[in-house]
């Protein structure tokens, strides 16, 4: 079907479940993983895009990190084109200072016989964790309700190894969400075989949350398998979880992963996967890798083998994003219900933060 107009409709005008999907954002109230912290050097400040608002991240020479919103109160210019000066963000424009707070932070002498305003721009909430810059840029009253996911295996001395990956994707976050959970797409990494023969055992809404499993046989490819231990583990069954709006897998206890999204507008999404294991055994022997040796075979493992495998779901999810837009009037056919049931959670969730800020009179993130 050739589509009625040259794009994709929004939110309140879409026809159908797939399109309203593809018109949500996600909802603010919630915390954001929006950078690693190693791409942030003290010092320095970035721009981070959380549905189409734009916020200056920056580091304080102190190596903490501050979030303010992306605008100097004078001119309105990107104050991510300024610089750090101790823990002040500092207007590339007329130099104008801004503290953690978002306050006015230099008060030079009044010029002219006037005197100079004291704005002050909007801040927001951030915490460091797992590695990871997160940021709430919701309600901020409401950033002590909710909590940035428990992840016990990454914390304390006894913690798995674990080296964050993060991509920008041109393609809209509930591809991404479908696409990771979504195990009948083995097809597409036939070359690495994380996953094979994937049958759906269960599917169930609670809440926010869409709880799922596969028995599938994991981590059978020809280099993977080498490092996983199938004598101890079993690898045949997966058990995954759309937590709205983060998403996990978890395979016998010892092979795990978060994915986070931080979603930049209706074609652009940044995502950070978190793949951490129990352990890993040694290639072609009955020894697993020491503790201390786990990170650099992580580093290893992303450049070689799961950086490659991710590109592969990128060049999917943004071949499905250019199609959307061709030919987003076409009759929506799927086949697994897991899909559904991520894209009915989505647009509930987008429909009641909607009702939310519109009777609090709010005009959004």
């Amino acid at each position: 079907m050739i589509p009625l107009q040259a794009a994709p409709p929004g939110f309140e005008e879409a026809g159908n479940l797939r399109q309203q999907v593809r018109a949500t954002g996600l909802d603010p109230d919630y915390w954001y993983a929006v950078e690693e912290v190693h791409r942030v050097k003290p010092g320095t400040v970035v721009e981070i895009i959380f549905w189409k608002h734009s916020i200056a991240l920056f580091r304080g020479a102190d190596g903490s990190f501050h979030a303010l919103e992306n605008r100097c109160a004078h001119r309105q210019i990107k104050l991510s084109l300024g610089e750090v000066q101790g823990c002040r963000l500092v207007c590339a424009y007329h130099g104008w200072q801004y503290d953690e707070e978002g306050r006015r932070a230099d008060l030079p002498p009044a010029r002219n016989g006037g005197n100079l305003p004291k704005p002050s721009i909007r801040s927001y909430p951030v915490k460091v964790r797992y590695g990871l810059v997160w940021l709430f840029p919701g309600n901020p009253e409401r950033a002590q309700e909710r909590q940035i996911p428990d992840i016990p295996e990454l914390e304390g001395s006894a913690r798995w190894a674990c080296v964050p990956l993060s991509f920008t994707w041109s393609a809209h976050h509930s591809m991404v969400i479908d696409n990771v959970s979504d195990f009948t797409h083995a097809h597409l990494h036939r070359r690495y075989r994380p996953f094979e023969d994937a049958t759906l055992t269960r599917c169930e809404t609670v809440g926010d949350n869409v709880h799922l499993a596969y028995d599938t046989q994991v981590g059978r490819g020809p280099i993977s398998g080498m490092f996983v231990d199938h004598n101890r583990l079993n690898t045949n069954h997966m058990e995954l979880c759309f937590q709205y709006p983060y998403q996990w897998s978890n395979t016998d206890d010892a092979i795990k992963h978060w994915l986070f999204v931080l979603p930049i507008d209706e074609r652009t999404t940044r995502v950070f996967f978190l793949f951490y294991f129990k352990s890993l055994k040694i290639p072609l022997l009955p020894v697993h890798i020491p503790r201390f040796a786990m990170t650099m075979v992580l580093k290893i493992s992303n450049r070689l083998l799961i950086g490659p495998l991710l590109d592969q779901d990128r060049v999917a999810v943004e071949a499905e994003q250019k199609g959307y837009e061709m030919y987003w009037d076409a009759p929506p056919i799927e086949f697994n219900p897991v899909v559904k049931a991520f894209q009915n959670v989505t647009v509930r969730k987008w429909r009641e933060y909607l009702a939310r800020e519109t009777g609090n009179g709010s005009a959004g993130a």
